[in-house]
C-alpha cells in the first residue's frame, strides 16, 4: 500500500499494444461545461471586440430586466449600490469604491463590457463566473443599461403617447421598490 503501482504521465506501458499508459481521448469528447460555440453569448465579444447589443438568444423584455435587477441586487449592489453610483454598503464599510455606472465612460461603453467584467473581473472586482450563469450575466448587463437610462432620463425620453401615464403619484409598490422596501422575488 505504501508504494501503489501506477503509471506516471506519458510513461510507457506493456499492457496496451501502442505502449502508452495514457489513453487517447475519444473523438468528439468535450470537457463538461466547456462547449462554448457561441462566442458572443459566452464572452460578450465578437472577433475580440466588445459587442454593442445583446446576443440574439437574449430577449430584451420585462422578465429579463426583472431577473437582471434581482441578480444585480444580490451580487452587484453590495459594492455598486442599488443606484449604481458605487456607494454600496460594502464601500461604506471601507472597501474600495468602484466607478459609478453613470460616468460618461461607462454610459458609452458597449454592453459586452459589463458581461466581460462580470465574467472575468476587473481591478478590485473579482470574477463572478462561478456564481452567475451566462444568461444571468446578460440579464445584469441589460439591467445596468436600464439603470443608467433611468438615472438621467428626461420627459423627452418617454414616448409622447405614454407621457400621460406619468401624471399623478407613483404606485405604492413602485415607491417601496425604489427605496429597497418590499419582498425579494426569485
Amino acid at each position: 500500500m505504501h508504494d501503489t503501482p501506477r503509471y506516471e504521465p506519458l510513461e510507457e506501458s506493456d499492457f496496451f499494444a501502442d505502449k502508452r499508459a495514457m489513453r487517447p481521448i475519444p473523438e468528439g469528447t468535450v470537457a463538461r461545461g466547456n462547449l462554448r460555440e457561441n462566442e458572443v453569448f459566452y464572452t460578450g465579444k465578437e472577433n475580440g471586440e466588445l459587442v454593442d447589443e445583446l446576443p440574439p438568444e437574449v430577449k430584451l423584455d420585462k422578465a429579463l430586466l426583472d431577473r437582471g435587477q434581482q441578480r444585480f441586487n444580490i451580487y452587484c449592489a453590495p459594492c455598486h449600490s442599488p443606484l449604481g453610483d458605487g456607494n454600496g454598503t460594502v464601500v461604506q464599510r471601507g472597501y474600495k469604491r468602484p466607478a459609478s455606472y453613470h460616468t460618461e465612460r461607462l454610459m458609452s461603453i458597449p454592453i459586452g463590457y459589463f458581461y466581460d467584467v462580470i465574467t472575468n473581473g476587473f481591478g478590485q472586482m473579482p470574477d463572478y463566473s462561478a456564481q452567475v450563469a451566462p444568461a444571468d450575466r446578460w440579464a445584469i448587463a441589460a439591467y445596468i443599461r436600464a439603470l443608467q437610462l433611468s438615472q438621467d432620463a428626461t420627459i423627452e425620453d418617454v414616448p409622447a403617447d405614454k407621457r400621460g401615464e406619468l401624471d399623478g403619484a407613483a404606485p405604492a409598490h413602485a415607491a417601496e421598490a425604489s427605496h429597497g422596501g418590499g419582498a425579494a422575488h426569485d
